[in-house]
């Protein structure tokens, strides 16, 4: 066992009870002073915020590999010029993702999402997309190879967080700074506290793409959902467009856009504020519209496309969303399919990229892993996640936590799969993070921090402006830390499953 990973197995350092009851005091006196906030659970949300909440918060940073961290952020740029090509070619999605060969046959919501973009694609008005990625890795500990980084996703739609993990990371500086931590780790010094200006550039993708768009008065468009409690992640990015690019944001659900939404014969999108007066929308961030609970009427879909086929730049086109469903994830993995999307300036850190994935397969694919398995009884891809179940999670088209399924519970959950929406999922081998890792955890309202053994799992995010077959631009831009009870198997914190935490840098950087 290597000295970081038997560091990892020995955190957090002890404290006493008095030290515990000043820290959590610190910490959630910080995060209501600074921002780090929730919208309380209420149902439904008043339209006018009476009270806010600290968001779930670790008491320590977690430690994290200081040569893994700096990987992570080296191949993020490669992701990102990975996914806009992803995105930029019709073929390929068409075939993994489309309702006639790919994901969208079997799978509804990805149906429908692919069939209005066929509809709108041969009158497109505006080529260029935008890209706010967030790629999701754990450590994993495996046997005589110590630790190393493995990818858990990659998000090209409300890629969240950014902004709050900004928040959580100055909070332990701040932590660092007052208490020193009462001297409990010599690793707990500044030079180990990486920098997170996440919020600055995230803004700075959007900003891209309002400029890029040409008129500076017009508006950034927020679609967001309907009783929003992580509404206060979104709220400073839009007060970082006004206050450092002079962009002003509007805020609408889909249900408002149904009615205030228009696109005129140029194309411009529309959106009325009054009976008399409307705005101009150079850009769409889709905060919502990631779900099939989204869109609980086909009026939801239209919405959505009547946004699609407007010279608004999106973020994310209806593409790019589906480059980031999971099926995408599984079929790169297959023998030769990424060599497609790479050139001189990315091929350098494609094994980096490779070596960060786990194992995965389709449930409908055959023995030679390409093509879909035609044999009588259940296809090979089937019986190989029953045989290695107990290592495994299954994972649809899906995001925002929840909807996964693991290890013991897959036989009984593959027993009532129908055979026709085999398509949809994807088996994944199960990364193993190190043991013993535990932190502090506090919640709203709990009291003082419970200590607990728990997961940590880092986001990376980049942005991308790209269109007519190029990548315009693209950047790394920073990095979430969530940190989840080791036997909770979701990872969301607006799930509810996780705490916003960061990064202590362990280690040497080679």
């Amino acid at each position: 066992m290597t000295d970081v990973q038997s560091l990892i197995g020995q955190w957090p350092p002890a404290l006493d009870e008095a030290q515990v009851e000043a820290l959590s005091t610190l910490a959630t006196s910080w995060a209501l002073s600074h921002g780090l906030l929730y919208l309380p659970v209420l149902s439904p949300q008043p339209p006018v915020p009476a009270a806010a909440i600290h968001a779930p918060i670790s008491l320590f940073p977690s430690p994290f590999p200081r040569k893994l961290f700096l990987q992570a952020q080296r191949i993020q740029r490669t992701y990102n010029n990975l996914y806009s090509r992803i995105a930029m070619d019709t073929q390929f999605l068409d075939s993994v993702m489309g309702s006639e060969e790919g994901v969208g046959k079997v799978d509804e919501f990805t149906g429908q999402l692919w069939r209005g973009w066929k509809a709108l694609r041969d009158d497109n008005a505006q080529p260029l997309q935008l890209g706010l990625f967030r790629s999701d890795y754990l450590l994993h500990s495996s046997e005589g190879k110590g630790l190393s980084l493995k990818q858990v996703e990659f998000n090209t739609i409300s890629s969240s967080f950014g902004c709050l993990s900004q928040r959580a990371a100055a909070m332990h500086r701040y932590l660092q700074h007052s208490s020193q931590y009462f001297g409990v780790s010599e690793h707990l010094k500044p030079d180990n506290f990486p920098s997170n200006e996440t919020t600055a550039g995230l803004a700075e993708g959007l900003a891209a793409a309002h400029k890029a768009y040409g008129k500076p008065k017009s508006f950034i468009l927020f679609v967001v959902q309907g009783g929003e409690r992580n509404v206060f992640d979104q709220r400073w990015l839009e007060y970082e467009l006004l206050e450092r690019h002079d962009i002003h944001v509007v805020r609408q659900s889909l249900d408002e856009l149904a009615a205030s939404a228009s696109v005129d014969d140029k194309k411009v999108l529309h959106i009325a504020l009054t009976s008399s007066s409307s705005i101009e929308i150079s850009t769409v961030y889709f905060r919502a519209g990631y779900t099939p609970t989204d869109y609980p009427t086909a009026a939801h879909y239209q919405t959505r496309f009547l946004v699609e086929r407007s010279a608004a730049i999106k973020c994310p086109s209806i593409p790019l969303q589906l480059a980031g469903g999971k099926k995408v994830q599984e079929v790169l993995t297959q023998p030769g399919v990424l060599d497609r999307f790479l050139d001189d300036t990315t091929r350098a850190s494609a094994s980096e990229m490779r070596a960060s994935w786990m194992g995965m397969w389709g449930l409908d694919v055959a023995p030679d892993g390409l093509t879909a398995d035609t044999a009588p009884g259940e296809p090979h891809g089937v019986r190989r996640a029953r045989e290695l179940a107990a290592r495994l999670v299954l994972k649809p088209q899906r995001e925002g936590g929840g909807n996964n399924v693991y290890k013991e519970a897959i036989p009984a959950f593959l027993d009532t799969l129908p055979p026709t929406e085999r398509a949809a999922w994807i088996a994944m081998e199960l990364i193993e993070p190190p043991a013993g890792a535990g932190n502090y955890l506090v919640r709203s309202g709990g009291g003082a921090a419970v200590r607990t053994e728990v997961v940590s799992e880092l986001g990376i995010f980049g942005w991308s402006l790209f269109g007519g077959g190029k990548v315009e631009e693209e950047r790394e831009v920073g990095w979430l830390l969530r940190t989840k009870g080791k036997d909770s198997n979701e990872g969301g914190v607006a799930a509810g499953f996780s705490v916003l935490d960061s990064v202590l840098l362990v280690g040497e950087a080679a």
